[in-house]
């Protein structure tokens, strides 16, 4: 199955956060293509090594409903990725989001 979803990932850091667009793979729970907005990457390096970061999130979005998780961070290797146990609860949570009629909302975290 070759199935990538459209995501937004958070960086949150003490006193800012950094946005971005990726495509998560469901299969392998790689994030792949991220695109950061208002932030250049080559030259600031990734957030999660900055000195000040805190956490990541990922957000997948149908319409006006949102279901939120964990995004992990490797500062190393200059990835992100979702961790098994966390993809297959989304998997889950993300069939509920897609499957909802309009005008209900989906559990978030």
């Amino acid at each position: 199955m070759d199935l990538k979803l459209p995501i937004t990932i958070i960086d949150e850091l003490s006193d800012s956060e950094i946005r971005a667009q990726g495509e998560l793979d469901l299969a392998s729970g790689e994030i792949r293509n991220v695109r950061y907005e208002d932030y250049d990457a080559a030259t600031e390096g990734l957030p999660g090594a900055k000195e000040d970061y805190e956490f990541s999130v990922g957000i997948l979005s149908n319409g006006s409903r949102e279901v939120e998780f964990r995004v992990e961070v490797d500062a190393m290797g200059t990835r992100y990725s979702v961790t098994p146990t966390e993809l297959l609860e989304l998997k889950g949570r993300a069939a509920a989001l897609f499957t909802q009629a309009p005008g209900k909302k989906a559990a978030s975290r």
